[in-house]
């Protein structure tokens, strides 16, 4: 039986001590976090429901930048236990969580993922370079000089890139929360931003107005945000042909039926291009832990050992099945290993 003073202060928000932590402790595992992980997290909560003697856990998809608030928010029974990420934890993230408390933090390298620009099969296969993405979505670009920049006035393909379609500029995507667009600003909108040799010099000299001025996405509407959820920006492709859309490989390979993925400076979002880094787009994925949780919260320590095993993050394991590119071999077993231990990030 919980005591009464003990749920009060759980449901207040209070810190409690160990001993009132685990009186109050829930019975399943809570994790939010990345919709792009939220497939594969998933997969592991079901087969840990079906194998061991714990609950299923509850997983949410929440976006990356939610879930990091809410994981960092603090230690005890009303935070989540984990969080999903589709980039790594920032350094100012590790700093808020410290700030409240959440002081040992284990990271799992899950594996890779690439971000796939995809449309319906109903329409050509896009053929782009970093650079014409870049230019389709920057809300401010070079002019014609290219020393100065203006607001961006592309408004068709072929405006860009006279190889491109003659379409309107349709492009679906995931909102500032997102840690897919987080990536997709890194890995392409400021490597677009690169082939200018002016910004890329503005890198060296002013980092942050390099990343405010290549950054930083248009509000016209040729960029339309779609929330959270990369399925509904599947959907949305199937009835707008025109349009294209940015989401995770998983969710590709999922809809190979009825989307393609586009060409990306001359190569095509695959499981090899992908795991041998030949897609440019490409990144890791992570889950985060509390270690002050583990041994509170029944299975924690359990569900991290399944979902580190070799069953899971294998080449051949489960989660290769949804669509989850491996981790080369060591680093596989680094990752098993610091889990187990339950060590903890220093710094980032």
């Amino acid at each position: 039986m919980i005591k009464k003073s003990v749920l009060a202060a759980a449901l207040a928000g209070v810190m409690l001590a160990p001993a009132a932590f685990a009186q109050s402790a829930r019975d399943y595992i809570s994790i939010v976090g990345s919709s792009t992980v939220f497939p594969f997290t998933s997969a592991v909560a079901e087969q840990f429901g079906k194998s061991s003697k714990f609950k299923t856990p509850k997983v949410e998809s929440t976006g990356t930048g939610g879930g990091m608030k809410l994981f960092c928010s603090g230690v005890g029974v009303q935070y989540p236990d984990a969080t999903n990420a589709s980039r790594r934890m920032k350094a100012g993230e590790l700093a808020d969580c410290r700030k409240n408390g959440v002081n040992d933090v284990v990271e799992v390298v899950v594996g890779f993922d690439g971000i796939a620009i995809a449309n319906a099969k109903s329409a050509p296969v896009f053929k782009l370079s970093r650079r014409d993405l870049y230019l389709a979505l920057a809300k401010q670009v070079p002019d014609d000089s290219g020393q100065t920049m203006i607001a961006n006035p592309y408004k068709n393909w072929k405006q860009i890139n006279a190889s491109l379609p003659d379409t309107k500029i349709e492009v679906l995507g995931p909102p500032p929360t997102s840690g897919t667009r987080d990536s997709f600003v890194e890995l392409v909108m400021e490597k677009g931003c690169e082939t200018f040799p002016w910004l890329k010099e503005l890198k060296g000299v002013d980092e942050k107005r390099f990343k405010r001025v290549c950054g930083t996405i248009r509000e016209d509407g040729a960029y339309i945000e779609a929330g959270e959820n990369d399925n509904l920006i599947v959907q949305k492709l199937n009835t707008n042909p025109r349009a294209i859309g940015v989401f995770g490989y998983s969710f590709l390979e999922e809809n190979l039926n009825t989307l393609h993925g586009s060409v990306v400076e001359g190569v095509i979002p695959e499981y090899d291009t992908i795991a041998s880094g030949r897609y440019p787009i490409s990144r890791a994925l992570y889950v985060y832990f509390k270690k002050a949780h583990v041994g509170v919260i029944p299975g924690l320590k359990e569900y991290i050992a399944e979902y580190t095993s070799e069953k899971a993050l294998g080449e051949d394991g489960y989660l290769a099945d949804k669509g989850l590119v491996a981790a080369p071999k060591a680093t596989r077993e680094k990752t098993r290993k610091s889990a187990t231990a339950l060590e903890t990030v220093r710094s980032l």
